[in-house]
């Protein structure tokens, strides 16, 4: 059995590419699993798909908030459950397609209950975090909360910042509110992960650079500038723009420190690249297997570092990004399931 397609990939890795070419050979609608995506007015930055591509099959989550909007890994779970019930219902195969893994960790494994934060609770934490740094923050959870104080990392001001807004939301540490598995993906999926070929990131490396400097051309900066003037955030010099999820994605983060003077433009562009080359490595740790502690006991999968996730799914195939012949081997894996025989469009 097999309800949905799902590519997975780092950035830069031509999972959308791949997924467009398999809706010519499938009745397909795309479900977007990228959390920069759904902003309107990013568009060059996101490297969305163009009007064109997007004409080519329906796509969804795409264009559905405005930077000032928050979209959370909850949001994403309900509307993409929705929507995959929604599209078979159209008599079309769901193919979900993306990088942020926390969203799909969300869909795969469920969600913890844990209570959303309040303004005054954020405006704390985020005051703490500016006069003394995030590593201090990070310290204060190791009194109380020891567990996410060992699993997070020093410098990620978001997750560091959420934990200690639990813990004076709650009296609880973060921790006691995770119960893994607890509610899972009620459809079964067919996973093709794109990896770089031997872990070399080399080429990746290389593509996002490339990505990036044709952001640039393509008129990023002037993109950003525009969501300012157009008062789609706040003020460029406020603290504000710097604290929306929108304006933290890679990219526009750096591209708001150049017009703020706080950067050069080399710099800049430097910054990104890094910055894009080191979530590319998150996104692969996810990928070989940090999506979920448990390990299925059945299920197939070609790719010894790509474990198959435990719930209700056909299996898992790793793809070599550097393989010119992946959509072939897509479209072969993909014709070895009767139930996606009737989406096959004729040649």
């Amino acid at each position: 059995m097999c309800e949905a397609v799902v590519i997975l990939g780092p950035t830069a890795s031509g999972k959308s590419a791949l997924a467009l070419d398999v809706a010519h050979h499938y009745r397909s609608e795309i479900i977007s699993l990228d959390s920069a995506l759904i902003y309107k007015g990013m568009d060059i930055g996101t490297a969305k798909p163009t009007p064109e591509e997007l004409s080519t099959c329906p796509h969804h989550l795409i264009d559905i908030c405005e930077p000032s909007d928050t979209y959370s890994a909850a949001n994403f779970r309900s509307d993409c459950i929705r929507l995959v019930e929604e599209i078979r219902g159209r008599g079309a195969l769901p193919i979900i397609c993306g990088g942020t893994m926390m969203y799909y960790k969300a869909l795969v494994n469920g969600l913890s209950p844990v209570p959303a934060s309040t303004p005054e609770v954020r405006a704390k934490v985020a005051a703490i975090g500016q006069e003394h740094g995030w590593p201090y923050v990070h310290e204060l959870l190791k009194d109380v909360d020891p567990k996410s104080y060992e699993r997070l990392n020093a410098n990620d001001k978001q997750r560091v910042a959420r934990a200690l807004e639990v813990y004076y939301l709650t009296g609880k540490p973060l921790s006691s509110f995770m119960v893994p598995d607890q509610d899972q993906c009620p459809f079964s999926r067919l996973e093709f992960v794109l990896l770089p070929q031997n872990q070399d990131r080399t080429k990746l490396r290389e593509q996002i650079r490339a990505r990036f400097e044709k952001m640039i051309a393509d008129g990023l900066i002037d993109e950003v500038k525009a969501l300012v003037t157009g008062c789609k955030v706040p003020p460029i010099d406020s603290d504000e723009i710097m604290a929306l999820p929108s304006m933290r994605s890679v990219g526009y983060r750096q591209t708001l420190m150049y017009l703020r003077g706080e950067v050069s433009l080399e710099e800049m562009i430097e910054l990104s690249v890094i910055a894009t080359a080191r979530l590319a490595k998150h996104q692969m740790t996810w990928l070989r297997g940090g999506l979920s502690e448990e390990r299925a006991s059945s299920g197939n999968t070609n790719c010894d570092e790509a474990p198959v996730l435990e719930a209700s799914y056909a299996q898992r195939h790793c793809v070599e990004i550097e393989n010119s012949n992946k959509l072939q081997q897509v479209l072969a894996l993909m014709g070895e399931h009767e139930a996606l025989a009737s989406y096959k469009i004729a040649d």
